[in-house]
């Protein structure tokens, strides 16, 4: 058994009292104030997330009462030492790695454990347990490394998802994202949303603390831990690593970077990383973070994950074509190109919040419309797009969420010349749960718009997208379900309402 060094993490999971041998809380240094909890601590399951090749961190939050209105989730005002383990099997039969960390009032009671040093391209198996009397177990969550620098392996299979706002459906997308067991999950932001919506179709409603709006650190917080109640979320979570990214209603509606102040963004963010499986690298400093990161699945793939939201110039329709504006910093625009100009893997994924191809409702490249979107900030997207194409990335495709429905898109060298070079695609997913039954009920069916030919799928019903990349093609299904509004997962049907292809090198959708 290898003990690894003490880190910060989060807790979470339904747990139970333990008497299983884990290594003391004194193994590793200083001891925290022991303390005893009233009831199980692991109400909000646990996650996995950003593998490396050689690790991935481990997430949990301890909060027995979750929907408590200060937002500490019923945690007294004390460190609570937690131990962890890693096995290669489900039953812990095989130990690999264990160690103790310490989770503080001042993150919630929330930790990340970041490892290295493990195999590549390998399943594990992890759970924890509070340092109490009495102690609790977590569940076991289930995660992975990926393939090392220069393996080729048979097959990646992943999710994307995005926007799931609590009341408006129940989340059977999630639960069925658990069922697939893919190698990882791609989360694109809106995982909270920081307003009720009150409509008559909605399933359940948040937590009233007699505000109409979140922003402070207390309500983001309870949010998040809402959320996480759902057992649909946790078994997602449990099922697989996560690469998650955040959009607007994860700090407020269509936020830029003159909006909203320092004080809400850094109480926003902070709420955020307590409750994501994501590295230290991510940890904020007030109201700014780290967000674009980079992670690769051997020879195979590659993800460029962006921030399109801190940087963002604020939206304005008649600017939509001045060259100073942005969608993402300058920082992170030559990051992502001297990213793309190596090319170590099959497929370059680029993670992102809003649409990238073009949907120009009256075609003309004067005037400006989507001001929310990349038709809003067209140098840049232009300077990307060129740019990726001079430095000759084989297979680019964007992955999008945020527009509550399905789409897909050719990218084209010029999208006002139907005839122009394919230089790559863009696959959309509608939300976890977001907009109910309808993103817009007064056009449930939309078609496919007639003025825009490289649009080839739009379908307005609650999903998500399943992939599976490989060294010859990416298969996308675009998954959806059969009911927003049946609470039984069992009596709803989760299954793919288009499937497209991509063969390598050809950067156009086909259908499958």
């Amino acid at each position: 058994m290898r003990n690894v060094h003490r880190r910060t993490f989060i807790l979470g999971g339904a747990a139970v009292a333990s008497s299983i041998a884990l290594p003391s809380a004194g193994a590793t240094g200083v001891r925290a104030t022991a303390t005893s909890l009233p009831h199980d601590p692991f109400q909000l399951g646990v996650a996995s997330g950003d593998p490396s090749a050689d690790g991935f961190v481990l997430w949990t939050r301890l909060a027995p009462a979750p929907l408590n209105p200060d937002g500490r989730g019923g945690m007294p005002s004390s460190n609570v030492d937690v131990q962890w383990q890693v096995a290669t099997d489900g039953n812990f039969a095989t130990i690999v790695a264990s160690g103790t960390t310490t989770a503080t009032p001042a993150s919630a009671h929330s930790v990340h454990v970041e490892l290295s040093g493990l195999d590549h391209s390998r399943f594990y198996y992890y759970r924890f347990r509070t340092d109490t009397a009495p102690s609790y177990l977590s569940p076991t969550g289930r995660t992975r490394t990926a393939p090392g620098q220069g393996v080729l392996p048979n097959q990646l299979r992943f999710a994307v998802a995005s926007c799931a706002h609590w009341e408006e459906a129940w989340f059977h997308a999630y639960r069925q994202i658990a069922n697939d067991n893919p190698d990882l999950v791609l989360f694109l932001g809106d995982y909270i949303y920081e307003f009720s919506t009150n409509k008559t179709t909605n399933v359940r409603e948040y937590v009233d603390w007699g505000t109409d709006v979140v922003d402070t650190l207390a309500e983001y917080r309870l949010r998040y831990a809402q959320h996480r109640t759902d057992p649909a979320l946790r078994a997602a979570h449990a099922a697989a690593p996560w690469v998650v990214v955040f959009d607007d209603h994860e700090v407020k509606n269509n936020w830029n970077n003159s909006t909203p102040s320092a004080t809400q963004r850094a109480q926003a963010f902070q709420a955020w990383y307590e409750n994501m499986p994501v590295r230290a690298a991510q940890k904020p400093q007030g109201g700014a973070m780290t967000m674009h990161r980079r992670l690769g699945w051997g020879s195979l793939a590659r993800f460029h994950m962006l921030d399109t939201r801190q940087y963002r110039s604020p939206q304005s329709t008649p600017d939509c074509n001045d060259g100073t504006r942005r969608m993402i910093s300058s920082n992170q625009e030559q990051w992502l190109l001297d990213g793309l100009a190596t090319h170590p893997a099959t497929w370059d994924f680029l993670g992102q919040q809003v649409f990238f191809a073009d949907r120009d409702r009256d075609r003309n490249p004067n005037t400006c419309d989507g001001d929310d979107s990349w038709d809003g900030y067209r140098p840049q997207r232009s300077r990307i797009s060129a740019g990726w194409v001079e430095r000759g990335v084989p297979n680019p495709v964007l992955l999008t969420g945020d527009v509550h429905r399905h789409w897909a898109a050719d990218l084209l060298a010029n999208p006002y010349a139907p005839d122009s070079a394919h230089i790559g695609v863009e696959l959309v997913t509608t939300s976890v749960s977001s907009g109910g039954p309808s993103a817009d009920p007064t056009d449930p069916e939309p078609g496919l718009p007639d003025h825009l030919p490289h649009v080839k799928y739009l379908h307005d019903r609650r999903g998500y997208i399943r992939c599976t990349a490989t060294s010859t093609q990416l298969t996308a299904e675009f998954m959806q379900l059969s009911s927003t509004t049946e609470p039984d997962f069992a009596k709803v049907s989760v299954t793919p309402h288009a499937r497209f292809v991509v063969p390598e090198g050809e950067k156009r959708l086909l259908r499958g």
